[in-house]
């Protein structure tokens, strides 16, 4: 609980912890923890390394020095002069990681070529310039190795084996970089249970992944140095029940290796048990006659192979059918570049079939392959944190999905999956936590409409409708917020009193005094026309009082708006509507005067006229500018409401969603 309130108070600025050495205290906590708090742990580390306001662009709002900022770097301008060029690229661009690879490029090639002999300068100046790369892009396994590798050099194992804790907290499921942490612990260490140890973290990470062959491997050769016969064996034993690329290879080592082995080692007890009584069952049937030992194992053995065959055939039906997908992968790594249509629809396939094969493990490990490549699609976000809501007992591994893509993937220019970690906070009665997210993202989109009025419903639904109404007043009176957002915020508190408080007159009078300000917002016309057009009219007064009120609506908008022809148009034929569908006796020659009016030639019709009856202090404001347009006819959608459907037929790149 207090790991991920601290979580929210470092994204809203409460925090002073601004060092970036603080990354280096996660080796000492990986070797114990389960994947959800270790993900989680490195999630808060990067905040409290970046200290960033739920923004997955850490360089651009780093509030402690940036490397441009130190005056003094040792050795000369020349020398320095290509690191202070691209630092000043990352700093204005942390998007281009092509300044990126420069950065580090430049850094490499400081004092002629570092090793541990450089200056302090030097070595200062290119691990900033690692850990702030890795910040901002935590999945790029290539640059870990070469961090890790730096630092072998420069300083010893010990740093080393640092960057590789936090390399693979960062990117748990590379195959890679496991395989090059336990290469690197073979050659450094000499006890066998810390390497030993190391492989197993890593099988457990990767050890499923379809194209693992390089890991598995690297730990059977490990056995093999150690000259240890019977762990050679159970990796094998191990391997070929899991799909993998290489599948049949390790299926040929092991049924090699088993007729080595005692049976005792091949089978477990009540295999073996069975199995001879087999071999005894059927010697019986043949007379009985006693038979040499060799030739019982020889058909002991035989039955064995024939078992294990059936689990080689059983790999070979798992393979089979992921191939049809793995062969379509054809990006299994993270990059900055948009996927094609192709890829996702790819992904999208394969998930549903392992969701549909029902082993969690399995379905984890392709969920976290798919969102090291798609780590920039909210879908996929959403999809794993949706599945994995439907397991049981898995809210804390819920919780970590929503915090990584937040804390670390989804810029905060797109809050939906910040909204739905909300309503899941809100969910799970941490409402305190739900109420800290809202204003985390109102820090970096002080504008959003559709956060201000999420936040507004939070409060009514926890706190009563008077604290629904408070927040909406609050931020009606920010100057951080514009005068369409408050439009926006006036209806919805009009609507919040009419629903909420079942105060009709209350919520009229809010529109009616707030016309004056909010004449070119489609969704302040948008707002009130829905509330007359709902009152409840149980008697024939009520009616002609319902039609004198919607018409003075109109007649409102048609003589206050500045909004676009197109947009009145639309608006007037929810008029329309309701006189046809609703209106009285006299109602089709106001049908009429509004069909005239609003789709009339140029010379009658007055749709097209926006400024000639706004004025204010009697003159006239004269038409909106192309930008405010744009923000006057903007119609707000729910985050949940706006999921586009997966077009299976799409082409070329996918832009980020």
């Amino acid at each position: 609980m207090h790991l991920q309130r601290l979580v929210i108070q470092l994204a809203l600025g409460r925090s002073e912890l601004t060092s970036p050495s603080l990354t280096y205290i996660l080796p000492l906590l990986t070797i114990t923890l389960n994947l959800a708090l270790l993900q989680l742990l490195f999630a808060l580390l990067h905040l409290l390394c970046a200290y960033v306001s739920f923004v997955p662009n850490p360089i651009a709002s780093f509030k402690y020095s940036s490397m441009s900022d130190f005056n003094n770097y040792g050795g000369s301008e020349e020398e320095y002069a290509s690191v202070r060029k691209f630092v000043a690229e990352t700093e204005a661009n942390p998007d281009n990681f092509e300044s990126w690879e420069n950065l580090i490029k430049a850094c490499e090639a400081l004092d002629g070529g570092l090793n541990r002999n450089s200056s302090p300068q030097a070595l200062s100046t290119i691990r900033d310039a690692y850990d702030r790369l890795l910040l901002k892009f935590p999945l790029f396994f290539g640059y870990w190795k070469k961090y890790a590798d730096l630092e072998f050099n420069i300083a010893g194992p010990e740093s080393a084996e640092m960057v590789y804790e936090r390399g693979c907290a960062s990117i748990t499921n590379s195959v890679d970089l496991w395989t090059d942490y336990c290469s690197f612990k073979m050659e450094t260490t000499h006890d066998p249970t810390l390497v030993r140890e190391l492989f197993e973290r890593g099988a457990t990470f990767a050890g499923l992944d379809f194209l693992a062959h390089p890991f598995w491997d690297k730990y059977i050769e490990y056995e093999e140095r150690q000259e240890a016969q019977d762990r050679i064996f159970a990796i094998h034993a191990r391997i070929i029940r899991i799909p993998l690329h290489q599948y049949a290879r390790y299926y040929e080592r092991f049924r090699n290796l088993s007729h080595t082995q005692p049976l005792t080692e091949v089978v477990s007890a009540d295999i073996l048990a069975k199995y001879q009584a087999e071999v005894a069952a059927e010697a019986a049937a043949y007379g009985g006659a006693e038979r040499p030992e060799l030739e019982v194992e020889r058909d002991i053995r035989g039955k064995i192979d024939a078992m294990y065959y059936e689990v080689f055939t059983q790999t070979q039906n798992e393979v089979s059918k992921r191939w049809t997908y793995e062969s379509e992968n054809k990006r299994p790594y993270f990059h900055v570049t948009e996927l094609e249509h192709s890829q996702l629809n790819n992904w999208r396939k394969y998930l549903d079939f392992e969701e549909a094969e029902g082993d969690f493990n399995r379905i984890v490990s392709l969920y976290e392959r798919c969102l090291v490549t798609c780590a920039f699609y909210d879908e996929f976000w959403y999809r794993y944190a949706r599945w994995m809501a439907e397991q049981p007992g898995k809210e804390e591994e819920v919780r970590n999905i929503y915090i990584r893509a937040s804390t670390l993937f989804v810029p905060i220019s797109r809050p939906g999956i910040r909204m739905q970690w909300a309503y899941f906070e809100e969910s799970c009665g941490r409402v305190d936590i739900a109420l800290d997210i809202h204003a985390a993202i109102l820090v970096k989109l002080p504008d959003c409409v559709e956060v201000i009025i999420s936040w507004a419903n939070l409060e009514r639904r926890q706190n009563g409708t008077e604290a629904a109404i408070q927040v909406l007043k609050d931020q009606i009176d920010a100057p951080t917020v514009d005068l369409y957002t408050k439009a926006a915020l006036v209806a919805e508190w009009a609507i919040l009193l009419w629903k909420g408080k079942n105060s009709t007159e209350e919520a009229r009078a809010v529109f009616l005094k707030n016309v004056q300000w909010y004449a070119d917002s489609r969704i302040f016309w948008d707002k009130w026309f829905q509330f007359e057009l709902e009152q409840s009219t149980p008697d024939k007064d009520a009616e002609t009082q319902q039609a004198e009120r919607i018409k003075h609506v109109f007649d409102e908008f048609r003589n206050r708006s500045r909004l676009p022809a197109p947009v009145k148009r639309e608006l007037a034929q929810v008029y329309m509507n309701y006189l046809v569908q609703r209106g009285g006796k006299d109602a089709m020659k106001e049908f009429l005067a509004v069909d005239r009016q609003m789709f009339g030639p140029a010379s009658i019709a007055t749709a097209s006229k926006s400024a000639a009856g706004a004025k204010e202090n009697g003159a006239s404001l004269g038409e909106l500018d192309a930008a405010s347009q744009r923000k006057a006819q903007t119609r707000y959608l729910n985050f949940y409401e706006a999921h586009p459907e997966a077009n299976a037929e799409a082409q070329g790149s996918a832009d980020f969603n």
